[in-house]
Order: structure tokens, then C-alpha cells, then sequence
């Protein structure tokens, strides 16, 4: 028999990607009740971070991949918050740690870009 094991409703349909999208989304809407503003900000998934070239501000060493980063709002582009899924998921076993790396991901990125400390932006940051 050929075709999908389950209906497209079904979560084992998701790919990995679009769960970890939705982890994301989960910590941006937990978040947005508390800081309205964060509607304005584009939150994205990448792969990967990029390896930006020779003389480039955002080089990162080998020791230090990134498992996330903040642009702020200029040129009439919206503020974004970018959260690489690869680096979290190598760091992470399962679904409840990565949800909650995600969270701290966010949450930290968040507090770079409106200029607050983390436990300013989630009072909860850094529980277990």
C-alpha cells in the first residue's frame, strides 16, 4: 500500500519543521499576552544560522553557534526574532526540553531587541 501512514489532520503528518514552528508560535502567543507590542515583530524559523563572510560583524566561532538572533525595526522593515531550529534540536532529547529551549530562546531574544533583561519579559525565565 502507497500513500501517507495517516490523514493530514493527524500530527504524525507533521513534519518536523512545522512542529518545531509551532513551538515557536506557542512561546511567541504566550508572550504576546503580556507584551502587545510583539505583533509588530516577524518571528521566523531558519535551518541554520549563517556563516556570514570575511569582515562581517556576525561572524561566530565554532564553540559558539548561535540558536538565535534579533534584527530591530529600520528602513520600514518590521522588527524580527529568528530562532535556528537545527542548533535547538541537537541541544535538546525531547519535546519538553525543546519547548522549553524554544521558550528561553524567544524569550531571550525578546528581551534583546525591547532592550529588557529576560526575567523582565517572562517572570518565569530560567525555572525548570
Amino acid at each position: 500500500m502507497r500513500g501517507p501512514i495517516a490523514p493530514p489532520q493527524v500530527p504524525l503528518a507533521a513534519s518536523r519543521a512545522e512542529v518545531f514552528a509551532d513551538l515557536v508560535q506557542d512561546s511567541v502567543d504566550r508572550l504576546e499576552r503580556r507584551w502587545p507590542q510583539l505583533a509588530d515583530v516577524d518571528f521566523l524559523v531558519l535551518e541554520v544560522p549563517r556563516l556570514e563572510g570575511p569582515g562581517d560583524q556576525g561572524v561566530w566561532d565554532d564553540e559558539a553557534v548561535p540558536l538565535g538572533g534579533s534584527v530591530s525595526a529600520r528602513d520600514g522593515r518590521r522588527a524580527r526574532v529568528v530562532v535556528y531550529r537545527r542548533p535547538v534540536e541537537i541541544r535538546t532529547k525531547g519535546r519538553d526540553e525543546r519547548a522549553a529551549l524554544v521558550h528561553e530562546v524567544v524569550v531571550e531574544q525578546v528581551a534583546e531587541l525591547l532592550g529588557l533583561t529576560p526575567e523582565t519579559v517572562d517572570p518565569r525565565y530560567g525555572e525548570d
